[in-house]
């Protein structure tokens, strides 16, 4: 077994999704669920298919997000490996529905971060292990800090 590191690559304001799922209308369902989930959102899925003709099968309202969600399925190139690009919206906004989506296994990572995916390699293919989403900790939080995090969830309006 061989291991390998792959970076993901994408602009630093652009939100990601990393899952696993299993079946091959995982795409056009995936797709209907993000444009029920928000008006107007703009994001690609690519999906590497792990049998039969192993193609990455694509959607998406947005050529960028799209391209981006291709580009790194190629680099991943992990069975059955679903990546799901977001433009103007955050994972918060649609993960749950995601969850639900029948042939979605596992959510690896959900992230505007610099991120990196550990893949296993053997004979018969290649694999997800993990990921690593952004840097380690430098500390635990201060007061001040508790208070200026409380304000930003304000600000965005995910808390009253």
């Amino acid at each position: 077994m061989k291991f390998i590191v792959v970076k993901i690559k994408k602009p630093e304001e652009i939100n990601f999704i990393l899952a696993q799922s299993h079946f091959i209308k995982t795409v056009e369902d995936v797709h209907e669920t993000l444009v029920e989930a928000v008006p107007g959102i703009k994001f690609g899925i690519a999906f590497c298919e792990a049998s039969g003709p192993r193609k990455i099968r694509t959607s998406g309202t947005d050529a960028e997000m799209m391209k981006l969600a291709s580009e790194n399925a190629k680099k991943v190139a992990c069975g059955h490996s679903l990546f799901i690009f977001l433009k103007n919206a955050f994972p918060v906004n649609v993960l749950n529905r995601i969850k639900n989506i029948s042939e979605v296994v596992t959510i690896f990572c959900a992230t505007a971060n610099p991120a990196e995916v550990i893949v296993a390699q053997t004979k018969q293919g290649r694999g997800i292990l993990g990921v690593v989403d952004g840097g380690s900790p430098l500390g635990v939080e201060k007061q001040d800090e508790v208070k200026e995090r409380k304000e930003l969830l304000r600000k965005f309006g995910y808390k009253l």
